[in-house]
C-alpha cells in the first residue's frame, strides 16, 4: 500500500509487508479508522514481527512521471527491499504496477480487505508522517507536521505567503499556479 498520493509536498511512500501468521497484532484495521496512537502502537508490533520494507518516490520523481507512476515506483522499492520474494503481491488500488517483479492482484479498498495491505498501511503511513515533521522543521510555516503536506487552507494559504519550496510537487496544479 502506498501513503502520500494527495499531498502538494513530500514524497510517496509505499510499504510491503509479509505477516507472520503466528504474530498478526490484534486489531490491526485500515489506518484511517484507528487513532494516530493505535496506528503507531500496531505499527511498531508489525516492524517488530513481520518481513517489511519501506520505498520512496521523490517529488523529482513524482513531478517527471506522475503520481501514479511515482506510486508503482515506490510499491516495487518496498517489494524489492524485504528478505524474502512474494509469490504472490496484493497491491491496493485497481492497478498493479508496470514493474511488477512477480505475480501480483489488484485489490481496490485492499487496506480494508487485506491484512497484509492494512499493515502495509500503517507502516507507510508512519513512516512517511515521520518525514514529513522532519521537513517541517526544515520549512516551518507549512504546517507539515499536522497537515503532512495535503492541501489544507493553512498550507495553500502558507505556499501564497511563504512561496515554493523544493519538497512542493510542482506538476500539482495549486503549487504549479503559483
Amino acid at each position: 500500500d502506498e501513503v502520500g498520493r494527495g499531498p502538494l509536498a513530500g514524497p510517496v511512500t509505499a510499504a510491503a509487508v509479509i505477516l507472520d501468521p503466528t504474530r498478526i497484532p490484534e486489531g490491526l484495521n485500515d489506518s484511517k479508522k484507528l487513532t494516530a496512537r493505535r496506528r503507531e502502537a500496531l505499527a511498531a508490533q508489525i516492524m517488530a514481527s513481520s518481513d517489511w520494507a519501506v520505498g520512496h518516490a521523490s517529488v523529482e520523481e513524482i513531478d517527471a512521471m506522475n503520481i501514479l507512476r511515482a506510486s508503482h515506483l515506490a510499491m516495487c522499492r518496498a517489494i524489492a527491499g524485504l528478505r524474502q520474494r512474494p509469490d504472490l503481491a496484493l497491491i491496493d488500488g485497481n492497478m498493479l504496477p508496470r514493474d511488477l517483479p512477480m505475480p501480483g492482484q489488484a485489490v481496490v479498498k485492499g487496506d480494508a480487505r487485506s491484512l497484509s495491505i492494512a499493515a502495509a498501511s500503517l507502516v507507510a503511513k508512519l513512516l512517511r508522517d515521520r518525514i514529513m515533521v522532519d521537513l517541517a522543521q526544515q520549512h516551518p510555516g507549512y504546517g507539515w507536521d499536522v497537515n503532512a503536506g495535503y492541501p489544507t487552507k493553512a498550507h495553500k494559504q502558507a505556499l501564497l505567503d511563504l512561496g515554493v519550496t523544493p519538497y512542493h510537487r510542482r506538476s500539482f496544479r495549486p503549487v504549479h499556479n503559483i
